[in-house]
């Protein structure tokens, strides 16, 4: 397999495997422990985890950003 391509796929197989990782860790906390539901107003795990949630997306696409960003030739 070329080097180039070879590259490639591991960027779309890294990419997939990191963002299912994030989404599983998120659903499991938010939806499993109902932490992500205002059930009885606005309590502290509800807002630890919309802290945890926006700050791991913004952390999850500045890693995608470095992934993509990297030329594949190189």
């Amino acid at each position: 397999m070329e080097p180039e391509v070879r590259r490639f796929l591991q960027k779309i197989v890294v990419t997939i495997s990191v963002g299912l990782l994030w989404m599983l860790i998120n659903t499991l906390v938010g939806i499993k422990w109902g932490w992500a539901f205002f059930e009885e107003g606005v309590q502290l795990g509800n807002i630890i985890f919309y802290i945890w949630l926006i700050g791991s997306l913004t952390l999850l696409l500045r890693y995608y950003w470095k992934i993509w960003k990297e030329d594949i030739l190189s």
